[in-house]
């Protein structure tokens, strides 16, 4: 009686309805499967293109970055044999006439760019701009006449965190690669890849090879430029970061109107972050926004009534979060542009006005060069200020004098790098070039004593 109970219980159970239609439910065909990326695959892969870059480098030394071997021997270095060093990344077509958006990095110093197309065409490709601060590129196709595939551009202002996403690039230059993933992060900044600092993040797999690779949303547009991965090890793990495709629109509206270079937008004042203190004693709830710290006479900012001391909190209704989101907002503004800027001052919110406008020729220090016999003939230095640190990746705070050129042979070769900044020459701090001129004119030393910045490292040297 009781396996008889069990038994009809059994039978019971699978002759309802319910039950049949759970396992009508399970798809036994590719057809039947509702969540695919394959047709939007399909539909934009083409417009990606794997990019062979080769450029000719000299061979290194063991000693490199030695500073008593580049001393005495540095000057030789220029002398080593030199070779070809390929590089592999992305880009993607956004122009039908063939304009490719990549990653500067990847074109660094090429001689030669070769393009690779999906269906295995290959082209031989010029560079059209190119942007180290931004890190983007801008290359055309050699191949008059010809039409190609293009991944129309998204507004990713529009982008969301949770959005999801593909990534499309030649990772390890294995070929063509599709990764899918979520944003996981919007306006991110101070990541370290870039002078510019503002990205989306993703966890979409996104490894060497993937630069200037597209991330692409669910309606086949590009909303950024894979552009590097925050990893120790070299591979993926799930923290990707891509330029949002807006500031890209910036950068091909500058090719399509014949410019070589991105100008920055100017409106003449420096910033720094809130900090929580700061934010506490102007009332803010939550440390956000840029702080002015300078203006410039006869500037933009100046023009806007801006004080140092006011706290920008938007832009065009768009909230600031930091002076690298200010900062992006004003270059996609695009130049000659009006914006309007809600500002905190005392304790009340103000709104102005002010005008985007390209950085005015007095703005720029030039560079002067060093004739002397001293260590440091042959050099070319220059003011660093806020208009031309962006040059050398440091902020638009840093002071002092940075070296931009050597000649070679010259005795400054052996000793300094261009980006070098220099702190102390005999015992005098050195905060202009035109005080480090005067320190050069007393005379020849018999001992030289040199501190100077490169790549963070702080190095003191005695050089007779």
């Amino acid at each position: 009686m009781r396996y008889s109970f069990w038994a009809w219980l059994f039978f019971a159970i699978i002759a309802q309805p319910s039950f049949h239609c759970a396992y009508a439910q399970i798809p036994e065909t590719r057809k039947e499967i509702s969540l695919s990326f394959a047709p939007l695959v399909k539909k934009t892969i083409p417009s990606v293109v794997n990019i062979y870059a080769a450029r000719q480098i000299r061979a290194r030394s063991p000693f490199d970055g030695d500073p008593f071997f580049e001393q005495f021997f540095g000057r030789f270095q220029n002398n080593r044999p030199l070779r070809t060093q390929s590089s592999l990344g992305s880009g993607v077509i956004v122009d039908a006439r063939g304009l490719i958006v990549t990653n500067y990095h990847v074109i660094k110093d090429a001689s030669e760019i070769k393009v690779a197309l999906s269906d295995g065409r290959e082209f031989d490709s010029k560079i059209m701009l190119k942007d180290e601060a931004t890190d983007i590129a801008v290359l055309e196709i050699n191949a008059k006449g010809a039409q190609f595939p293009i991944l129309p551009l998204g507004d990713s202002d529009t982008v969301e965190v949770g959005d999801l996403v593909l990534a499309i690039g030649n990772p390890f230059g294995v070929g063509q690669t599709v990764t899918s993933g979520i944003v996981s992060a919007q306006a991110r900044t101070r990541v370290g890849i870039s002078d510019f600092d503002f990205f989306i993040q993703t966890d979409a797999a996104i490894n060497p090879g993937n630069s200037g690779g597209a991330l692409i949303d669910m309606k086949g547009q590009l909303i950024g430029i894979n552009t590097a991965i925050y990893s120790r090890s070299g591979g993926s793990v799930g923290i990707g970061f891509a330029i949002p495709a807006n500031l890209v629109k910036v950068m091909l509206e500058t090719v399509k109107r014949g410019g070589k270079y991105f100008v920055p937008p100017y409106i003449g004042a420096s910033f720094q972050n809130v900090t929580p203190d700061i934010a506490g004693g102007l009332g803010l709830e939550r440390p956000y926004g840029a702080l002015v710290i300078e203006v410039n006479k006869d500037s933009p900012a100046e023009k806007a009534g801006l004080k140092v001391g006011d706290v920008i909190l938007s832009v065009q209704g768009m909230r600031v979060v930091s002076p690298d989101g200010l900062g992006y907002r004003l270059m996609t503004a695009g130049m000659g542009q009006s914006l309007i800027l809600e500002y905190l001052r005392s304790g009340k919110t103000f709104k102005t006005k002010i005008n985007i406008s390209s950085m005015p020729e007095s703005a720029f220090s030039k560079s002067e060069k060093i004739i002397d016999e001293g260590p440091l003939s042959g050099a070319e230095i220059l003011d660093l200020t806020p208009q031309n640190s962006r040059r050398f990746h440091l902020p638009t705070s840093a002071r002092g004098v940075v070296i931009t050129n050597i000649d070679e042979m010259s005795n400054a070769a052996g000793i300094f790098r261009p980006g070098d900044i220099l702190r102390v020459v005999n015992g005098h701090k050195i905060q202009t070039v035109s005080q480090l001129k005067k320190i050069l004119m007393q005379g020849r030393q018999r001992v030289w004593q040199l501190e100077y910045e490169r790549d963070g490292m702080y190095i003191r040297q005695f050089i007779r």
